[in-house]
């Protein structure tokens, strides 16, 4: 397999530490020999290394510190203590109809923590899924108020529930369904997350936080109708638009956080 010699990501994570322009966050697939990768010219020379779940995830609490830009929408922070222990129902109302959501409190409780958090503060309402990939990579992006891949909710937190390698390779599959947060390198989670409309290999550093329960008609909806190609080929913003209208989180479940 190719190898070039710069990490995209890497340095995108490296910027943000200097203080420059806050790196938008970006997924790199790792695509056979024979395809290129769908969101960049080149691939990482080698997967970022997988940062471990948060240890104060595993002490019961979580951490949410000051992220290096301004918040987009400041709402506040989290409680430090996650309220959800085992799987949360969240909708997203769409324009094209609803998307069902499970939320895995129990694997990834700082992560549904925070999501929850953000419904409830009205965070994500009228925003639109700003990217789309439809390579080797199939994924939606959605979760920045600015539409542009950089902007969040004025605080971070560390990765939980990675999921393993496959054998013998530096990447894992995020298979159909998987619900999971985009970032710019470790510790850099925010609101930004993405839909697998179809299985895909990445990098093992995303934090898987639930599953996509119904409405993957809607995704595959906005897939065949394609992308602008603004990041590349068949990496882009949506030509369907998707914008979530709503975000809630199912019945006695809700917790006014």
């Amino acid at each position: 397999m190719y190898r070039p010699r710069t990490d995209p990501l890497h340095d995108l994570h490296r910027s943000a530490r200097r203080g420059r322009r806050r790196a938008p966050r970006r997924l790199l697939a790792v695509a056979p020999a024979s395809h290129s990768a769908p969101v960049s010219s080149t691939a990482p020379a080698a997967a970022p290394p997988a940062a471990p779940s948060s240890p104060t995830a595993r002490r019961g609490a979580c951490v949410f510190s000051p992220s290096t830009g301004p918040a987009v929408k400041d709402v506040g922070t989290p409680p430090a203590q996650p309220p959800y222990t085992s799987t949360v129902k969240a909708t997203l109302t769409t324009g094209l109809g609803d998307i069902g959501l499970g939320l895995d409190g129990r694997a990834a409780p700082c992560t549904v923590d925070s999501f929850a958090y953000l419904a409830t503060k009205d965070f994500f309402d009228r925003t639109s899924c700003h990217r789309l990939t439809t390579g080797a990579l199939k994924v939606i992006q959605c979760g920045d108020p600015t539409a542009t891949g950089s902007g969040g909710p004025g605080y971070r937190y560390d990765e939980e529930n990675l999921p393993k390698a496959d054998p013998g390779k530096e990447t894992a599959t995020y298979h159909k369904g998987t619900l999971a947060m985009a970032n710019a390198g470790p510790g850099t989670n925010g609101s930004q997350f993405f839909m697998v409309y179809g299985d895909s290999e990445l990098p093992p550093n995303y934090t898987v936080f639930g599953e996509i329960t119904s409405g993957m008609d809607i995704l595959e909806q906005v897939a065949r109708a394609g992308t602008d190609n603004a990041n590349g080929e068949g990496d882009g913003a949506p030509k369907k638009r998707l914008t979530l209208q709503d975000v809630t989180i199912a019945g006695s479940q809700a917790k006014r956080l």
